[in-house]
């Protein structure tokens, strides 16, 4: 059981959490607050990449303030050299890392901000510099040797993965996002337009009781008119069968000789 006020720090495998110690000594990162009310909302605060202890470039957001190098240097001891990827979790932080062949990208990042951009970052600055300076230069380099090339690299690409337009473009989850606030952007502005032509919800919901009336109204109707069509068109059938019949039966008594048909029983 942890002690009250030590740091919290978790070793991440997928959804596996192992939990483990790290000393303090007075390396607590500290956010730079103008308003202790303002939500919090830098992702990625500080990046580099090692090969094991040594780090070849850093870079950290001027935006930020604290001693994340001293801290870093302490999770660097812990990293295992094999390849992979996890996190550790150290007070209100993320750390997130990835090692490719003995090569470390590691990256800081606000608790409550999840994996999915920190790791895009991890794997896009891992391309660019594996596309610059190869898999085995690297791993015979002293420390900073890549600092002043690359730690440019890390701040552009830091830069892009803190924008609103990277949460909407790394990945499907950011597409979805991005079509969400269009649709609902559109939704805004229907509601918008109802409201500057005066038409208040409630008589919306009026007119569509109204029009269900009439729609009821006008199918009762419909039943009625089928139902006189029906009988009329039979009344017709009727009156036609009537005539056919007399018409047979004047007929009948013409040839015949009158209405006795005497001419026709003579006959018989």
């Amino acid at each position: 059981e942890q002690r009250e006020g030590a740091p919290k720090h978790y070793k991440q495998h997928g959804d596996n959490c192992v939990l483990f110690d790290l000393p303090r000594n007075n390396t607590t990162p500290t956010k730079q607050q103008h308003n202790t009310t303002t939500q919090f909302t830098m992702t990625i605060v500080y990046a580099l990449i090692s090969v094991e202890k040594t780090v070849l470039a850093e870079y950290t957001a001027t935006s930020a303030t604290g001693n994340f190098p001293t801290v870093t240097r302490v999770l660097l001891a812990k990293i295992p050299s094999q390849d992979g990827k996890m996190s550790y979790i150290y007070d209100n932080y993320m750390f997130h890392y990835v090692v490719e062949e003995g090569i470390c990208f590691l990256c800081m990042s606000d608790e409550m901000n999840k994996h999915r951009i920190p790791y895009a970052f991890l794997d896009d600055m891992k391309q660019r510099f594996l596309a610059q300076y190869g898999r085995q230069e690297p791993l015979q380099a002293i420390a900073f040797a890549y600092n002043e090339e690359f730690s440019t690299v890390i701040q552009d690409r830091m830069d892009f993965y803190n924008s609103d337009e990277a949460d909407r473009t790394i990945d499907n989850i950011g597409a979805v996002k991005s079509q969400i606030d269009d649709v609902k952007g559109v939704m805004v502005q229907n509601i918008e337009k109802v409201l500057e032509r005066g038409e208040k919800i409630e008589l919306l919901v009026d007119k569509t009781d109204r029009l269900n009336q009439q729609a009821f109204r006008f199918e009762s109707s419909s039943r009625s008119l089928r139902r006189a069509m029906y009988w009329r068109k039979m009344r017709c059938y009727i009156g036609l069968g009537v005539a056919v019949v007399f018409l047979l039966i004047v007929a009948s008594a013409t040839m015949c000789g009158g209405l006795d048909f005497r001419h026709c029983r003579r006959k018989h």
